[in-house]
């Protein structure tokens, strides 16, 4: 069953009461663009236009050299480095970072998401703090072309999204060049080691040195 405690508290989330709302986070990836233009209308004011529906907050930075295309939406204080690239239906909550090279799409980012140098998030919800480091790719599509399937305490979960990446919880630390397979599900905490191939889900709390090879977290 899916507990959404084991992934998120809902601070720095943009959207709070509409997660908290859904069975599962991936029916929201759907309602972006609704999500984004309901935020635009409860806060008047708030948000700056700088393109064709394309909103920031107070203290955002946009390099010269990315490309933004809407419906997206970054709170305050966020970066989005030179070459980055936003591909519509884009929610972020403040302080988050898209670097160089680096492309968002269909996704909702908790406040202090780092995407920084060379990463791919499509079809995606990363929770507060997560960050894809270097090279670091979600894939949100299979091969076969099916619809992504979730696997969930011994469970298979329908989503009916043909294109579906992952749900990373607050935190959740993912490695150099490391690849997560569509429907991936990374529990609050965990860590990804580099050029790790992930599938499946992963608990809360766990470090991922390979795949299948999980060991429990214990910060220091």
């Amino acid at each position: 069953m899916w507990k959404i405690d084991e992934f998120f508290s809902l601070a720095g989330c943009p959207c709070p009461e509409a997660l908290a709302g859904v069975e599962y986070p991936w029916e929201l990836l759907i309602k972006v663009e609704e999500l984004i233009d309901a935020l635009v209308k409860k806060n008047p004011g708030k948000y700056r236009q700088i393109g064709e529906k394309v909103w920031i907050g107070a203290g955002t930075k946009v390099a010269d050299t990315a490309r933004l295309y809407g419906p997206a939406l970054f709170g305050e204080n966020c970066e989005i480095r030179p070459n980055a690239y936003v591909r519509e239906n884009v929610l972020a909550g403040d302080g988050v970072v898209l670097g160089n090279a680096s492309e968002a799409k269909q996704v909702i980012l908790f406040s202090e998401v780092q995407l920084a140098h060379f990463n791919y998030a499509g079809d995606s919800i990363l929770g507060r703090g997560a960050h894809l480091g270097a090279g670091a790719i979600i894939s949100n599509f299979k091969t076969t072309k099916e619809n992504v399937k979730v696997r969930l305490d011994g469970k298979t979960i329908e989503t009916g999204l043909r294109k579906f990446g992952a749900i990373l919880g607050d935190q959740v630390e993912v490695g150099c060049n490391a690849v997560l397979n569509p429907g991936t599900l990374i529990g609050r905490g965990s860590i990804v080691y580099p050029l790790t191939p992930v599938r499946g889900s992963i608990p809360a709390q766990m470090i991922c040195k390979a795949p299948g090879v999980l060991v429990p977290y214990r910060p220091n």
